[in-house]
């Protein structure tokens, strides 16, 4: 039987998390401390521990299968590959920062400039589509003190709280490309491996699906309960059972996350009362 090769970052935040993605899908990993590869003991999967800005490579060789990574390292490496689902964790920013006491006014500061990143392509794609000519110094590592020992006149790099930045004297300017993890596969997997990465995409879609939605749970007056079912923007028409208090309805459904805070307020203007949210663990279409 195959196995379906999912390449994933070896440390770090994106290891963590791409693992708990696995484990809310039912996948069970044993990814022991220095490991290289992993096989899961309860699906046909089997994960490939590589460092992030090698994984493109190994996608488009065919090494794996699969892969997740930022979205930033998938554009910057430029490779002919899938791009299959955006999976909400690891979300950051490429941007170009300044030293704070610049007087940035716009993009046009940036002609004749050096910008130190770790981004090239990207970087070069952003500048001529804004028809900026600068100078790009590839650099490998801590982009931001280039400035500091003058190396650089400003730096493209990821951007999550700023806190970065603002050690190293610096402040973001302009926002070039928003990132977060993605799944990401080979454009040549053979029939029974596509076959097992839809099954792996069904277990994602019901736990992302899940993340982006709360099941509500509440009390409603009967003479008020078609104005708040009106409200409710349910996956289809929610559930209403009468309680033993005699006039009143209890109402469940499902809202999702956007919705919510607005839906809430709506509901306890049209009387309902007792108003519970739960979480949803996994939840399928």
């Amino acid at each position: 039987m195959e196995t379906l090769k999912i390449a994933v970052q070896k440390s770090g935040r994106l290891l963590d998390d791409s693992i708990q993605l696995l484990k809310e899908c039912g996948i069970k990993v044993d990814n022991g401390k220095d490991q290289l590869k992993a096989t899961a003991t309860n699906f046909p999967l089997e994960v490939l521990y590589l460092r992030n800005s090698d994984i493109p490579q190994y996608l488009a060789d065919g090494v794996a299968d699969i892969s997740i990574l930022g979205e930033n390292t998938l554009i910057e490496k430029e490779k002919e590959l899938l791009n299959l689902r955006k999976l909400g964790f690891s979300k950051c920013r490429l941007s170009l920062a300044v030293p704070k006491e610049v007087n940035y006014t716009d993009l046009s500061f940036f002609n004749g400039k050096k910008i130190a990143t770790s981004y090239p392509n990207t970087v070069n794609a952003f500048l001529k589509e804004k028809n900026i000519k600068a100078d790009i110094h590839v650099i490998s590592g801590s982009v931001e003190i280039a400035p500091n020992i003058g190396l650089a006149d400003a730096i493209a790099d990821l951007v999550s709280s700023g806190s970065t930045l603002f050690k190293n004297g610096l402040k973001e300017v302009e926002v070039m490309l928003k990132s977060e993890a993605v799944l990401t596969s080979n454009k040549n997997l053979n029939a029974e491996k596509k076959a097992i990465l839809e099954k792996l995409l069904f277990r994602i879609d019901a736990v992302l699906t899940a993340k982006n939605n709360k099941y509500v749970l509440l009390n409603a007056p009967n003479d008020k309960l078609q104005n708040i079912i009106k409200i409710l923007p349910g996956m289809k028409s929610p559930t209403v059972m009468p309680l033993a208090t005699s006039g009143w309805s209890s109402v469940h459904t499902v809202i999702t996350e956007n919705d919510f805070w607005n839906v809430i307020d709506q509901l306890k203007a049209n009387g309902a009362q007792g108003i519970l949210i739960v979480p949803i663990e996994k939840m399928v279409i």
